[in-house]
């Protein structure tokens, strides 16, 4: 892994600064395949980009070669705003792939987000054109409107507990049933919504699919 450079900032957001953190890489490691975000959990439920599941998700991508940003929903550690139920936030995250579409010219974006943070995230990397995969950690299928995702033919991945009080095993299989493809579900076999004890685990079956991913961009004709 390339020494990473950890830069801390602030995000221009619509209701006001969003603190972030951007993990790049030494230029000697090559041209990136991807950048990515990944945002976070619940704000009121203590969520923050310092998340040990968000951190997980950073980390798997940045070990493959990955520029990440992370950033604090308004309201959340330094970032200025209110929590708006899910609304505002899905602004917060467009003000994310802006800057990463500005730092990081004509690369491929992944946004990834766990809980809250895949409700909201996926529902705008979905609808954006400069996403190209989307990953959904904990999906809190149980009781959120995900019938977003019934449209999105993106590539997408979901990482999901075995026994997730906020999304059975029961509604995440009969979600991505009706899924388009391209689609891969991975069942983890964990205690509960944070994946607790299993997160090497979440991060093998995250990297074994962009692998897959990448290998099969390869082997597409130019």
């Amino acid at each position: 892994m390339a020494e990473a450079f950890h830069r801390s900032f602030f995000l221009k957001g619509p209701a006001g600064r969003l603190e972030a953190m951007l993990w790049t890489a030494e230029k000697s490691a090559g041209e990136p395949r991807r950048v990515a975000v990944v945002c976070h959990p619940h704000p009121l439920f203590g969520g923050t980009m310092h998340n040990k599941v968000v951190f997980q998700l950073a980390k798997t991508l940045h070990q493959a070669g990955a520029p990440v940003l992370r950033f604090n929903f308004r309201g959340a550690g330094l970032s200025e705003g209110r929590h708006d139920k899910g609304r505002g936030e899905a602004g917060d995250v467009e003000a994310a792939i802006d800057f990463l579409a500005a730092e990081f010219p004509k690369k491929s974006i992944l946004l990834a987000g766990f809980s809250f943070g895949a409700y909201v995230g996926l529902r705008v990397g979905c609808a954006d054109d400069r996403v190209k995969e989307v990953v959904g950690a904990g999906l809190p299928v149980n009781n959120s409107d995900l019938s977003y995702l019934m449209e999105c033919r993106k590539p997408k991945l979901l990482l999901q507990s075995t026994h997730d009080q906020y999304g059975s095993r029961e509604r995440i299989e009969a979600l991505y049933k009706k899924l388009p493809e391209p689609k891969k579900l991975a069942l983890i076999e964990a205690p509960d919504h944070f994946f607790a004890g299993k997160l090497p685990e979440m991060s093998e079956a995250f990297e074994e699919w962009f692998v897959e991913q990448d290998a099969q961009k390869a082997r597409k004709p130019i």
